[in-house]
């Protein structure tokens, strides 16, 4: 699998900036299909960082009704990323 397949997009959310501000965690969506391994080498590829700890877990995908008519939304991968002390990533620089 390729860096780019691995990881998807960053979460940006009120939890992640949490992770990011408390524990130098940083939350990734991911292929679901990807190992932690993979991961790893991925982060620290792309954004030239040590990766101290992956946690992986999968999302199920949300149940949505219009009318009568029922319908799933997929389901997706999330990786929480911890960074050694001194490492960071930014998503939005100067913003």
């Amino acid at each position: 699998m390729n860096l780019s397949d691995v990881i998807k997009r960053p979460l940006i959310t009120e939890k992640a900036t949490s992770l990011k501000a408390m524990s130098n965690a940083v939350l990734f969506a991911v292929d679901k299909r990807a190992n932690k391994k993979e991961v790893r080498e991925a982060v620290e590829k792309m954004f030239k960082v040590k990766v101290d700890d992956v946690r992986t877990m999968n999302v199920a995908g949300k149940v949505k009704r219009r009318g009568r008519t029922v319908g799933l939304r997929p389901g997706w991968k999330k990786a929480i990323v911890v960074l050694k002390a001194g490492d960071k990533i930014e998503f939005f620089e100067g913003v």
